[in-house]
C-alpha cells in the first residue's frame, strides 16, 4: 500500500510538472543509491532525492510555489516566520532558477528549496523539522589573463568572435573613455589587455575584475593605459600612459557609457518639430535606448533638476566658475537640487520627454556662459601625478609594459590565455 501510494504521488507529481503553461526547462531526476559514490547538489545528496528544476514565474512568491507543492498554508506561514531574519525571500525575480528536492522516501512535498537569483549566489531552505535556511556566497578565484585583438567591426563584436568575456569591451571603454570615441573606431584598430577575471568552480566567469594594463591602437596612433593608485590616503586609482600623464580628463567625451552621435552642434540645422525651419541647435544629440543612464561628465554641483514643456526632464550642472553643462529630455531624473555629484555619476535615465522625436540624451555645455560645441573646446586635463609619485609609477609599470609589448596580434594570441592565478578566495558568506 506504501508502494502505490507512493508511485501514484510521483506520477501526478509529474503530470504537474510538465503541464505548467511557462516555457522553462522542468526536469525529474531519480537517482540510484550508491553509497560509494555520492552525488550532491548545493551540498544536498542527490542520491536519496528526487528533483525539479524550473524557473520563477510571474506572481510566484515563495509561499505559492510552496503551496502548490504540496505544503499547507499553515506550515508555509512557520516556514516564513522561522527564516524571516535569516534571509530575504520576499522579491523572487521573474526567470531566475530556483530548484526543489524531494525525499525519495517521503515525496508528498519537498525537502528543500534553493533559489538561485544569481550564477554565484543561492538560497537554500530546508522545509521538514529543524526549519533553516542560509545565503550561500560561492568561493571565487581571480585569474589574470592577456588578450589581443584587431577590430573588423565593433569591439563588442571582435571581443565575442575570439571568445573574449564581452563585458571587458565596457571595462577598456571606462579607460579610454576620454580619449576614444568606440563608436568610432576604425576597422585594423588593435588592443591588447592584461586584466583579471572573477571564476566560480575555475570554470564560469563572473565578471572581470580590473584591468591592469592596456594597449589601443586607434586610427594607427598607439595609447598606453596602466593602471596606479595615484592618492592611497583616499584610494584614488587611475589610469596614467607610458609617459606618466594622466588619462582621465576634467570631462567625459560624452554622457553615456556609449557615446553615438545622432546629431552634432549645428547654427543652421532644420529642425522638422519647428516645421522644418532653420532653428540653431545648440547642443550635441547622444541617441540611446530609454532606460540608458546618464553619466554627469564632470565634478559639480546641481544647480537645476526640472521639467519644462521643450527640454522634458533636464539636469544642469555647475562645474565651477568657467564651465557648466546640461543634460535634456531625460525620462526620469535622479539628480537632486544642490547634490554634489562626480564625474561618471548617474543623474538620470535617456527618455523621450520634451520636444523629440526619438530616445537621445541633448547635451549641453557652457563656457564663460556662452553655449559652445563641447568638441571643438580645448577642454583641461585631470591633476597630473606628483612629481613624487612619478619615478614610482614608472617603476611599478616598465614590466606590464614589457609584458604588453610581447604580446602579439596573431590569431593564437587573440584568445584569453591565463598567465597567472592568484590566490584571492572568498569564504561563503553564510548567515
Amino acid at each position: 500500500m506504501y508502494l502505490i501510494r507512493i508511485i501514484i504521488v510521483f506520477i501526478s507529481l509529474t503530470i504537474f510538472s510538465c503541464t505548467e503553461k511557462e516555457v522553462s526547462k522542468i526536469s525529474i531526476i531519480k537517482t540510484k543509491i550508491d553509497k560509494k559514490n555520492v552525488n550532491k547538489l548545493y551540498g544536498i545528496n542527490l542520491n536519496s532525492h528526487i528533483i525539479k528544476e524550473t524557473k520563477i514565474k510571474r506572481g510566484d512568491t515563495f509561499g505559492k510555489i510552496l503551496e502548490e507543492n504540496g505544503i499547507d498554508y499553515p506550515e508555509v506561514h512557520n516556514i516564513l516566520s522561522i527564516i524571516k531574519n535569516k534571509v530575504n525571500i520576499k522579491k523572487l525575480r521573474v526567470g531566475k532558477p530556483y530548484t526543489l528536492f524531494f525525499n525519495i522516501d517521503d515525496i508528498s512535498f519537498p525537502e528543500f528549496f534553493v533559489y538561485h537569483p544569481r550564477i554565484e549566489e543561492y538560497t537554500i531552505i530546508h522545509l521538514k523539522d529543524s526549519i533553516y535556511a542560509n545565503k550561500i556566497i560561492k568561493k571565487f578565484r581571480i585569474k589574470e589573463l592577456e588578450t589581443s585583438g584587431i577590430i573588423n567591426s565593433s569591439l563588442y563584436e571582435t571581443m565575442k568572435s575570439n571568445g573574449i568575456n564581452e563585458s571587458l569591451t565596457y571595462s577598456l571603454s571606462d579607460v579610454y573613455a576620454w580619449n576614444i570615441d568606440f563608436f568610432r573606431l576604425q576597422k585594423g584598430d588593435k588592443f591588447k589587455v592584461i586584466y583579471t577575471e572573477k571564476f566560480i568552480d575555475d570554470s564560469i566567469s563572473i565578471g572581470i575584475d580590473r584591468i591592469k594594463a592596456a594597449y589601443f591602437e586607434h586610427n594607427k596612433k598607439p595609447l598606453y593605459a596602466f593602471e596606479f593608485e595615484s592618492d592611497s590616503i583616499k584610494g584614488i586609482v587611475d589610469y596614467f600612459d607610458e609617459k606618466a600623464k594622466n588619462l582621465r580628463r576634467a570631462f567625459l567625451k560624452g554622457p553615456l557609457k556609449f557615446n553615438r552621435i545622432s546629431s552634432r552642434y549645428n547654427m543652421r540645422r532644420r529642425i522638422a518639430l519647428y516645421g522644418n525651419r532653420i532653428k540653431p541647435h545648440k547642443g550635441t544629440d547622444f541617441a540611446a535606448r530609454v532606460g540608458t543612464p546618464i553619466l554627469a561628465t564632470a565634478n559639480g554641483t546641481i544647480v537645476k533638476s526640472s521639467y519644462s514643456r521643450a527640454n522634458g526632464n533636464y539636469v544642469t550642472i555647475k562645474h565651477n566658475n568657467t564651465y557648466s553643462t546640461q543634460y535634456l529630455h531625460m525620462r526620469r531624473r535622479k539628480a537632486k537640487l544642490g547634490q554634489f555629484v562626480k564625474q561618471g555619476d548617474v543623474i538620470g535615465w535617456v527618455g523621450m520627454t520634451g520636444y523629440t522625436s526619438g530616445p537621445h540624451v541633448c547635451y549641453r555645455f557652457w563656457k564663460n556662459g556662452r553655449q559652445v560645441d563641447p568638441f571643438k573646446q580645448k577642454l583641461p586635463e585631470a591633476k597630473p601625478i606628483s612629481k613624487k609619485l612619478k619615478n614610482k609609477y614608472l617603476t611599478y609599470m616598465e614590466p606590464y609594459k614589457i609584458k604588453l609589448d610581447a604580446i602579439n596580434f596573431n590569431e593564437e594570441s587573440m584568445k584569453s590565455n591565463i598567465v597567472n592565478i592568484e590566490n584571492n578566495i572568498i569564504k561563503n558568506d553564510a548567515p
